[in-house]
Parts: structure tokens; C-alpha cells; sequence
């Protein structure tokens, strides 16, 4: 028998159909996107007016889509492949501290560009007299097309020019998209199953032929230039050790025994509390501060600051700590400890860049085995150098695991094979009011 529907039911029932029909068009011209394409759940959501995402599913609104579909199915099918960029791209991810408008403006921008120039069928368009005039600003300035590198350009720009730039590249709504406040666990999930799809993208696209070298180019570039900008507050979780602290372990605590022995023999608990279990906390490590004239102090002490913030959470820090704070240029030219985090802060309330001359890496590392020889540390998580990567790099490994903190893009051929890199964005340590438009 013939069920009757409401003109809402047949909307969402038409709408994932179109879903379904960009996905299979978009597939064939992006055969390494196939997993990519069919990752996001679709989901109705009728406040919105394009689509949406959070990693996990793609939000739309039915009639709104339909109605696209019909006028321009064109633009539908970039939009669909523009929300499923944001996602290899990590840029749900990525924001920080940055300025939200800017920070979405230099993702838009960057995903656009990558679709304007992949050049496929599906989506291929003629290009309005703006995106050419900022394209060829791109090229002219050697800005690396990734959202980061942008952004910073973006920066300079006057309110009149950006303004025309968010109407020109807005394509979808980045409502979901995942900041400190929100990190559900289901979203981060989400990003380490997007980490892998962007791999296999990657690698896939590598071995298709038919594409443009250009696009094949641009995409892998912006997958790299990504996955190496990396949340600073989650990379130092890398440098934690494994120890006991004093605190009752729920887990292993069973209350109603414990109430049980004092009921029973009066003032003689049945079993005792476990009162240590083991963390992942850092305790001992070393920061190295570039002090050579090329490095910013202002960024120095802005990345010092960043970094006490994420130690005085406790979950991150062992109460009792050995911090090693030192300033090097092409020698060591101040060691300052810190014991514990109170220390930390004032010590950057009166910090104070000591050095400027060239840059060599090595005398910190002496000195810091020097250290170790002198029993100085007894369980060193590891190295921290800040600096601008132009200088000259040990050759033999240290005992200790070392992190090269970038401030800028650096030759990864001159880097030790043994080192653990991670280029920094000034705008994650900007900190009090904002810079314009950051």
C-alpha cells in the first residue's frame, strides 16, 4: 500500500541521494579521495544555509541543498569537496589561539585554491578577477599554500580587502569546528582517523596517473605543511615519565571493604587505601633559547610563558620539578633552575635575553652532559631548543630525547636524523590583547 510522505521526510530522502551522487561524481575524478569522500555521516541540520562539519559527520540543511542542487549543481559538489579538504588538511584542528574569522578566511582560502587549481571536471570554474589577484599574491610573495602561512599574510590586510575576501571564499559554515572549550573525545577520535586517511590519500594520489603535476604538488605540500604544525600543549606531553605519585587510585580502591574493616574492628580498616599509582608527568628537562640575533625576544618570552602555562596544570607536572632554563648563542651564557612553578614566574617576570652572536647548537649539549655526568638530573625526559633552525647541529646522538622547536621553515636535510622536529606559529604564543586582526 502507497505510504504518503511530508515534503520534509521526501527532502532529507532527495538530499542524501545528491549526497550520494557528488560522492560518486566526485570520485571519479579523485579516485585517492575514495575513502576521504565517504567519511563524513550526513546529517540534517535545517539552521544552516551550506555544509558543515566537525570531523564526524556532515551537517546540511535538506531544502537548501536541494535547491543549490537545482540552480548550481556545480557549486554543491565543491562545497562537498571543500568541507572534505578542511578535514585531510586538519584544519578543524588547527586554530589555536588564533583569531577565529582570520583563521577560518585563511582555511577557506587555502582549500579554494587547492580545488581552483587540481583543475577536474567537477568542479573546475571560471575564476572571478579577485581570486586572481590574490592567487597571483601568493605566488609573487613564494607564500607556502598552507592555512598557517596564510593566515599570516592575511594579517596585513586592511578590514575593506578582508572583507571582500570572507565574501568572496566563505563556502561552508565552521560553527563544529573543535576548540579548547569543545575537544570531545569523539572529535578527536575523529582527528586521528582523518591523520590516516590523509596518509593513504596521499600516498594513493602518489601512484595515480592523469593528474596535473601541479595538483599533485599542491596537495601533498599541504598535507605536510599540516601535519607539521602539531598543538604545542600536546607535544610536550612527549617529554613525560613514568612515576609514582601520592594520590588514592579509585580503581584499585574498593570503599566498601575499607568501611567494612572500620565497622568491624572499630578504628582498623579491612584494607588499606592504595595511595600511589603511576602518571605520565614531566619532571626533569631542559629548554634551550636561541639567543642568536636572528631570534625574537619577544617570542622567546612569549614561548616561555605558553610553556608555563601548560606545566602549572597539574595533571601535566609533578609538583617537585627539575627544570634547566638555558640561553645559548654560540655558548651557553646563562643556566637558570627551576624547582618548582612558583620559581618558573618569577623567573619570567625579570627574564632577560643574554647573547646575540652566532648560532651553534653544540656547547648546550656539552654543557647538559656535563650536567648529567655531575648528577645534576636523575630521570631527564629530554631537550627542548627553541630557535630559528640556522645553526650548526651536533653530530653524535645525545642520551636524551631532543626536540627542535621551529619558528620558521627550516632545510629538514641539515637536521639530525635522531632529532624530533616541530615547527612552531608565532601566533600560538601571542599572548594579552590581540595583534590587528590576530
Amino acid at each position: 500500500m502507497y505510504q504518503k510522505q511530508t515534503q520534509t521526510e521526501w527532502e532529507n530522502e532527495m538530499s542524501v541521494k545528491v549526497i550520494d551522487l557528488i560522492q560518486s561524481e566526485l570520485y571519479l575524478d579523485l579516485r585517492y579521495l575514495g575513502v576521504a569522500l565517504s567519511a563524513l555521516v550526513p546529517k540534517a541540520d535545517a539552521s544552516l544555509h551550506t555544509f558543515a562539519t566537525d570531523g564526524v559527520y556532515l551537517y546540511y540543511s535538506s531544502a537548501q541543498a536541494l535547491r543549490v542542487f537545482q540552480n548550481n549543481p556545480k557549486f554543491l559538489t565543491r562545497a562537498y569537496l571543500h568541507s572534505i579538504l578542511h578535514c585531510i588538511f586538519s584544519h578543524l584542528w588547527l586554530a589555536g589561539k588564533r583569531d577565529p574569522m582570520l583563521w577560518n578566511l585563511a582555511c577557506d582560502l587555502a582549500v579554494e585554491y587547492t580545488i581552483d587549481h587540481i583543475k577536474t571536471p567537477s568542479t573546475t570554474r571560471i575564476l572571478s578577477w579577485l581570486r586572481c589577484q590574490i592567487y597571483q599574491k601568493l605566488t609573487d610573495k613564494q607564500i607556502p599554500i598552507s592555512a598557517p602561512s596564510i593566515y599570516s599574510m592575511l594579517a596585513e590586510f586592511n578590514d575593506d580587502i578582508l572583507s571582500s575576501l570572507y565574501t568572496e571564499f566563505y563556502t561552508d559554515d565552521h560553527r563544529y569546528w573543535q576548540t579548547e572549550e569543545k575537544a570531545a573525545p569523539i572529535r578527536q577520535t575523529a582527528k586521528k582517523q582523518w591523520d590516516k586517511i590523509a596518509r593513504q590519500a596521499a600516498l594513493q594520489q602518489a601512484q595515480q596517473n592523469g593528474e596535473s603535476e601541479e595538483g599533485r604538488q599542491l596537495f601533498a605540500t599541504q598535507i605536510r605543511a599540516e601535519r607539521s604544525r602539531r598543538s604545542y600543549r600536546d607535544f610536550l606531553k612527549k617529554f613525560a615519565v613514568l612515576r609514582e605519585e601520592l594520590h588514592i587510585n579509585p580503581d584499585e580502591f574498593d570503599f566498601h571493604f575499607y568501611l567494612y574493616g572500620l565497622q568491624l574492628y572499630g578504628n582498623m580498616p579491612l584494607i588499606e587505601p592504595v595511595e600511589t599509582r603511576e602518571v605520565k608527568k614531566i619532571q626533569e628537562f631542559v629548554i634551550v633559547i636561541d639567543t642568536s640575533e636572528s631570534t625574537s625576544g619577544s617570542l622567546v618570552k612569549n614561548f616561555l610563558r605558553e610553556t608555563f602555562e601548560i606545566l602549572h596544570q597539574r595533571e601535566h607536572f609533578f609538583t617537585i620539578c627539575n627544570i634547566r632554563i638555558l640561553q645559548c648563542d654560540n655558548e651557553v651564557r646563562s643556566d637558570q633552575v627551576i624547582t618548582d612553578l612558583s620559581q618558573f614566574e618569577r623567573f619570567l617576570n625579570q627574564f632577560t635575553i643574554i647573547g646575540g652572536g652566532g648560532t651553534n647548537f653544540c656547547p648546550a649539549f656539552t654543557y647538559v652532559n656535563q650536567l648529567i655526568e655531575q648528577q645534576a638530573f636523575q630521570n631527564l625526559s629530554g631537550l627542548l631548543y627553541f630557535t630559528d633552525g640556522q645553526g650548526t647541529y651536533p653530530k653524535k646522538r645525545p642520551p636524551y630525547q631532543t626536540a627542535f622547536l621551529f619558528l620558521e621553515d627550516y632545510e629538514e636535510s641539515s637536521v639530525p636524523p635522531w632529532a624530533i622536529r616541530l615547527r612552531l606559529e608565532p601566533e600560538e604564543f601571542i599572548t594579552g590583547g590581540n595583534k590587528k586582526h590576530l
